[in-house]
């Protein structure tokens, strides 16, 4: 099948109803991969060339119809994305061989799984990965990355035979509680005791929450949430990735997939933690942490905000699964657990490529033990009989 082959510099140039209908048809579909968030990424400057994201949308077409696409990258470094490769490039650059820059098919700063290869089919799909090789080929690319890609999307790799590499992140999983007493119930005695007691020092510090979702995040509000958000990273030593003009397109264009759960005390903010939410017709299936902050210092408010109000909110609202985050063991204790995540690799240098073949089947057996390792030691009472993967 032939297929008219785009390469956009700027993703407001292809048409917004045709990706997002596009997204939907997809096995995994997530709003971190809506044009209007994507669309956000580059016009408010957090992901552009000058930071070292330069936008090279591929997308098939057949006519004037949006047969496939994907969301695909320059990167001229490595931050952002969550799935580490700085001791690939380190090889490259003692051997003389420039990494950077490489492909990268993700959306940035996000590590949130979903479809990344839209496609109406598998034809479609392949024909994107095939556009996308050559593309890289005529570019002389070292390398080109998939990142945290749905099952479709690795198999499609697998197929067109790009390296596989997994990693770990905690998702939550709603197993029908009325409420978040009955799931404390669920645990574990030391770790209900835990919690209990964590809350119990935010709750002692007069701190208490409440949820805006949509449009009822004002501005004020967002300008909030930024003012905590910034603060979070510089505290770390670093500017933060995505800029207050982003937030406001989401503000804008988004507002139903956002919720804000405000932490106050003495009637003033100071603190708050920024929910990503699926779409749906009535309530959101999947509730995604995403950014947090704070002007105070309390002790234990990280957890209370980032953990223990979204769960309530879930519970409340009827929401299946919260997905944490990457990284993070300290989750288990809060009850998020362990599942896989998925990305996919190819390398143009034959010798780099088996070496770095050889050490993703290392790390992979790696992963695999270090799963098991984590599934023994569930928090939930052995009586639960509750599923820990997906």
């Amino acid at each position: 099948m032939n297929y008219g082959i785009r390469v956009d510099r700027n993703p407001q140039d292809i048409d917004p109803q045709q990706w997002d209908a596009l997204l939907a048809l997809q096995s995994h579909p997530t709003p971190f991969m809506r044009h209007a968030y994507l669309g956000a990424m580059h016009s408010s400057g957090s992901a552009t060339e000058k930071t070292g994201w330069s936008a090279r949308f591929l997308s098939l077409w057949q006519g004037d119809q949006l047969q496939a696409a994907c969301p695909l990258y320059l990167k001229s470094h490595s931050y952002g994305e969550y799935v580490f490769d700085w001791a690939w490039a380190n090889a490259y650059e003692q051997h003389g061989l420039s990494y950077y820059p490489k492909a990268l098919v993700a959306v940035p700063f996000t590590p949130v799984p979903g479809s990344r290869l839209l496609a109406r089919d598998d034809t479609a799909r392949q024909a994107l990965l095939q556009a996308l090789g050559q593309w890289c080929d005529q570019q002389k690319l070292s390398s080109w990355h998939l990142l945290f890609g749905s099952d479709d999307d690795i198999a499609a790799c697998t197929q067109a035979q790009w390296m596989q590499r997994h990693t770990v992140q905690f998702h939550w999983h709603n197993q029908g509680w009325r409420d978040f007493d009955a799931f404390l119930a669920s645990l574990q005695q030391e770790k209900r005791k835990k919690i209990k007691q964590e809350r119990r020092r935010v709750a002692d510090a007069g701190v208490q929450f409440k949820a805006l979702r949509g449009r009822d995040i004002g501005t004020a509000e967002w300008d909030f949430f930024y003012a905590c958000y910034e603060r979070t990273y510089l505290e770390h030593g670093n500017a933060p990735y995505l800029s207050r003009s982003f937030f406001q397109a989401m503000a804008d264009h988004m507002p139903e997939n956002w919720l804000l759960l405000w932490g106050e005390r003495n009637g003033l903010p100071m603190a708050c933690s920024l929910i990503g939410l699926s779409d749906g017709t009535d309530q959101p299936a999947v509730a995604y942490g995403r950014y947090w902050g704070a002007l105070e210092r309390v002790d234990c408010l990280h957890f209370e905000a980032c953990y223990y109000q979204p769960l309530i909110w879930c519970l409340q609202n009827g929401v299946q699964r919260f997905e944490g985050g990457a990284q993070g063991e300290h989750k288990m204790a809060r009850a998020l657990m362990p599942v896989m995540t998925h990305s996919a690799h190819g390398v143009a240098d034959i010798r780099f490529a088996q070496a770095i073949g050889q050490f993703l089947a290392r790390e992979g057996k790696g992963v695999d033990n270090y799963m098991e390792h984590l599934g023994q030691r569930t928090p939930y009472k052995p009586t639960a009989g509750l599923s820990n993967t997906e």
